[in-house]
């Protein structure tokens, strides 16, 4: 017999405010030190973004966040989609992106760019995004570039 672990509750909320501290925890719950070494230039990101999505504990508590940039119109890029790893698989990461897609529905180009962990491709996929050089009839190119 095998016992199963129930996943953690949450409830997903757009627009919703964030304080600094608990977007700073947040971040550093994942270990992203780059946004975290800057605090007032991730929480201006924040503020700057056209679309903030949240995953909230029962106690209330900031355990997930996506955020968008979009003209409303053509395109949207998901800058960031990240779950405190306690609540990693509870289906908190889909909520957030789905929510996303849901506010962007009518724009041509849903876009973004991720790190090349084991499980983000097949996450993005089961989401709808196909990566660029999968495109058919022919691939597209992304390009970036970081400093």
């Amino acid at each position: 017999m095998c016992d199963t672990v129930p996943m953690p509750e949450f409830t997903v909320l757009a627009g919703t405010p964030v304080s600094d501290s608990e977007v700073l925890a947040l971040y550093e719950s994942v270990g992203w030190t780059a946004y975290t070494r800057e605090p007032d230039v991730l929480v201006s990101a924040i503020r700057g973004s056209s679309f903030v999505v949240t995953a909230r504990a029962a106690n209330g508590g900031l355990v997930g966040l996506a955020r968008a940039i979009s003209d409303d119109a053509t395109i949207c890029y998901v800058q960031d989609i990240l779950v405190d790893p306690a609540f990693q698989n509870s289906g908190a990461g889909r909520a957030l992106l789905e929510a996303a897609q849901a506010r962007y529905g009518h724009v041509r180009q849903l876009v973004l760019i991720t790190d090349n962990e084991p499980g983000q491709r097949a996450f993005y996929e089961a989401l709808g995004f196909t990566e660029g050089s999968d495109f058919r009839p022919e691939p597209v190119r992304v390009f970036a570039r970081f400093r």
